[in-house]
This record gives structure tokens, C-alpha cells and sequence, in this order.
């Protein structure tokens, strides 16, 4: 156990890494070694796809790149890193749906060789597919908040009416113009609310006569 905190190294990398189609994709890796860097330092980049299979090397640098001559990401990832400043990075050409998978950054620089093994997670999607869903969002925004506001319209309308009629079977009894006239005037009206009341009133009350 002591040795091997000794001589190691530690290895970060960034645990999901999102790109689109076409577009580059920057697979970071960061190291720091408890010895000096030095020719022997090794670097490798393995690929296991997210449907699962075997682990297979798509980079590798010994003083220099050695990309991958075979395989899906042949003629596809560059060296990006500078291991003297303890950076071991690539870079993905044009990305493609099926690259998704998890990439695993591997440093050796003798005697440092126990290190951490971290993992990334390339996620590729499609641009065009983003602005699709953001724009349907916007579609249904602008089909649904006329409609909401219609319906609430609708219903404090309804209220105020409801409200009215209330009020109006409240104090809407019909009385002759004899008891109209016996009843005291009053400056300032109670119970049904002042004018409305009298409103109420002045339009049930009549002098004439029903006819039989």
C-alpha cells in the first residue's frame, strides 16, 4: 500500500462528455504524476460502445500520437494533450450517433503506473433534433395560452354574473306602489348595497296596474 502511493499517478477526466453530429468532440484527460515526466510516459485511449462488447484501443501515444488504423474511429481522433503539462486529451472528428460509448483514459510514466481508472461518457445527439423540441414547446405555448386565457375569461365572467343574479334574488321581491309609498325615504341605503338596491327597486315598482 505504500508503494503504491508512492508511485502513482492520478488520472481526471469529465465524467459525461455531450457533442452533436458533425461536430467535434473534445475528450479531456488530465494527469499528475509524482515523478518527472519523462520519453517512457504512455498513453491510452479505450472504447467500449454503450450496447456493451470488448474493450478496444482507439488511441495510444509513446513520445507520440499513434492513432487508431482500424476501426470505426480510424482517421477520426487527434491528439489535442501536452503531456509536459500533464495533458492527455483527444479530439473526436465528426462524431456520429453510433460512437456513443464509454472512453477510458489510461497514464503510465515509470515508476508512476498505479493510477485511478476514471471514465467518460460520450453522449452524441442531433442538433436539429434539439431545436425541434424546443420549437414544438413554443407551438404548443402558443396554441395552448390563448385557449387558457379564453377559459378564464369565460369563468370570472360567469362569476360576476352568478354574483349579480344573487344579489338581485336577494332584494327582488316585487311590492305594490301603497308600500313603496308608506316606507320612509333614506339618504343613505342598507343591506342589498346602497344603489343597487335602489336600482333594484326603482325597477320592480310600478304604478300600473297589471291587466287581468
Amino acid at each position: 500500500s505504500g508503494v503504491c502511493n508512492a508511485l502513482s499517478l492520478e488520472i481526471k477526466v469529465s465524467p459525461k462528455v455531450r457533442a452533436f453530429v458533425g461536430e467535434q468532440a473534445l475528450l479531456k484527460c488530465s494527469f499528475r504524476s509524482s515523478s518527472p515526466i519523462t520519453e517512457s510516459l504512455l498513453v491510452d485511449w479505450t472504447y467500449r460502445p454503450l450496447t456493451g462488447g470488448q474493450m478496444e484501443t482507439v488511441f495510444h501515444y509513446r513520445s507520440v500520437p499513434h492513432p487508431t488504423t482500424a476501426g470505426r474511429f480510424k482517421d477520426r481522433i487527434f491528439w489535442v494533450g501536452n503531456v509536459a503539462n500533464g495533458d492527455a486529451s483527444i479530439a473526436i472528428q465528426s462524431p456520429v450517433l453510433s460512437d456513443n460509448g464509454t472512453f477510458i483514459c489510461s497514464v503510465k510514466n515509470p515508476p508512476d503506473v498505479y493510477h485511478n481508472i476514471p471514465q467518460t461518457v460520450l453522449l452524441v445527439t442531433e442538433r436539429g433534433l434539439e431545436f425541434q423540441l424546443s420549437s414544438a414547446a413554443l407551438l404548443s405555448i402558443l396554441v395552448f395560452l390563448p385557449s387558457a386565457l379564453v377559459v378564464v375569461l369565460l369563468l370570472v365572467r360567469m362569476g360576476r354574473k352568478f354574483r349579480v343574479l344573487k344579489e338581485k334574488g336577494k332584494c327582488g321581491y316585487k311590492k305594490s306602489s301603497i308600500e313603496v309609498s308608506d316606507e320612509p325615504e333614506h339618504s343613505d341605503t342598507a343591506g342589498c348595497g346602497g344603489k343597487l338596491k335602489e336600482w333594484c327597486l326603482n325597477c320592480l315598482d310600478t304604478d300600473e296596474e297589471d291587466p287581468y
